[in-house]
Parts: structure tokens; sequence; C-alpha cells
């Protein structure tokens, strides 16, 4: 017995091959037989792209209602690959990210790799963020960095994994996502917002904007129809008032967020750490 949707299909075929000379009911007929075949199958087989897709795997809840809402599953992807992107850093990233960071198993590590300001201790720690569970690594290099991320994500030891890479191919990107996917570990990559017209494997693209009254999501990708107006999360809600957090130079608190001063550069070596030295370090 034909499968339905393969039924359709001929009908489709045979309709362009030999086009009927009168109009009228029947021209209608192909996308009928389509249609009814989509309907007979079961719910969730197919996926609209008029529709907020299901999530195909765990997810984890922003902390905002109003974003969980807007993202397929009504939460981040677990085993994905995530792209925030903004024109700098501090514009609020962080405090996007404190109620996933606060709620980590506590045999979990958060995995930091080459933020370009250092973590600000006192605001991850008024917002609740377990500073033990906390682990920053320096990489020299984008093959450093890269090599990281895929080991930190793979470890099967780790809540998320949060890089700042420089500019990637989309080779580095496809084998990112197949490693969160493989660990169902979500990688939060943060990137300059210039990338927004490259092609990217992330499942999830999300374009952040600093605001007066918090922070200006707009999601540029996501499996469901475009989002048309952006959202505006009020991040000084998540802990009551506003976190001991540092403040831009110039006294513009738009943006303020729980990164510091910039990080010092790693200082010059003659050698180069040994892989299997750091990836002991990685999951100590």
């Amino acid at each position: 017995m034909a499968h339905p949707l393969r039924r359709a299909a001929d009908a489709q075929r045979h309709d362009s091959l030999f086009p009927s000379a009168h109009t009228g009911a029947s021209d209608n007929a192909p996308d009928d037989a389509l249609g009814e075949a989509l309907a007979s199958l079961p719910a969730g087989s197919v996926w609209q792209a008029s529709r907020l897709a299901r999530s195909q795997g765990p997810v984890l809840s922003s902390g905002f209602a109003e974003l969980d809402a807007a993202l397929p599953g009504g939460g981040w992807p677990a085993g994905a690959l995530i792209e925030l992107l903004s024109d700098r850093p501090g514009v609020g990233e962080m405090s996007l990210l404190l109620p996933l960071m606060r709620t980590a198993a506590q045999d979990r590590w958060v995995v930091w790799i080459a933020p370009p300001l250092l973590p600000y201790a006192p605001a991850l720690a008024h917002a609740g963020v377990p500073l033990s569970r906390l682990l920053l690594v320096r990489a020299q290099s984008r093959r450093d960095l890269l090599w990281a991320a895929r080991q930190a994500t793979t470890s099967g030891s780790c809540a998320c994994v949060l890089a700042w890479p420089p500019q990637l191919d989309g080779t580095a990107l496809r084998r990112l996502q197949l490693a969160a996917e493989e660990s169902a570990t979500p990688i939060f990559l943060f990137r300059p917002r210039s990338v927004a017209q490259q092609t990217s494997p992330a499942s999830l693209r999300l374009a952040l904007r600093a605001h007066d009254e918090g922070l200006l999501v707009h999601v540029l990708k996501r499996r469901g129809p475009p989002l048309a107006t952006p959202l505006l999360l009020k991040l000084h809600a998540l802990s009551g008032g506003p976190p001991p957090a540092h403040r831009p130079a110039g006294g513009d608190t738009r943006g303020t967020d729980t990164l510091g001063p910039p990080a010092p550069a790693p200082a010059p070596s003659t050698a180069s750490p040994a892989p299997k030295a750091a990836a002991l370090a990685l999951v100590r």
C-alpha cells in the first residue's frame, strides 16, 4: 500500500505532466490530496514554518516568561548552539544568562572561555551564581578556544559553555553544534552583530541591545515564524534590584552587566601548554 505522502506527490507530478483542459474544483485535487495526507500523519510529524516548532530534546527555562514563550519548546535548547549577537560586550548579555547559571546543578561546571572582560564576582554572587562552580578558561588562540569549547561540552560535566570566539567559519560552527547535540549541553557563542547576515548552523540566534529599562532581544533565527517585534526584558527584576555590577566608563548605566575590567592578556610563553594537561585542569 502506497504511503499517503507518496500518493499525493504522484498526484502533483501527474497534474504537472498532464494539465487538465478544464478548470474548477478538480484543479485543487492535488493540494487536497496533500492536505489529507498531512492530516493523516501523527501529530508533530511535520513541522510547518508558520508555527513555533516543538523542541526535539530537553529545554532549560531562560528565567524570563516572555522569552520562553518565544522559544521553541519554551526555553533554551539543551543540546544546541546558541548565538548571542551584540555591538559590544556588557550590554546585558550575562544578566540574560544569570537564571540559567544560578540553577546549574551542584556537580556541574559553568564554563566561560575567553571572555573579553573579567567576570565580576560580587555581582555574580549577588545574583545567586555559585562561584565555586564557575570555571574561567583563557585561550591563547582561536584553535585553543575551539578545542576548549569542544572538550568542555563533550566532557559531560558542564551545565553550559559560554565562549567569546574570534571570526569563525562554517566548519568550526558545525563542529560546535555537533558537540552540543551529542552531549545535550548548550553552547552560547557571543559574537558581533555584524555576522547576523552570515549563515550559521546555530538553531537559535538572538541580537541584543541595551535599553534604559533592561535588554532588547531580537529573535533573528528560531524554528518558527519570524518575531516581528523585539522583546524587552527587565533584568533588574531578577534579584529585586540593580546588582552591584560594573558601570561602563562615562557613567552610562545602560548595559550594566556582570562583566568588569578587560581581561589581561595571557603572559607570553615560549612553550605552549600540553593539551592533555589543559584537559585535566578543565574538568578538575
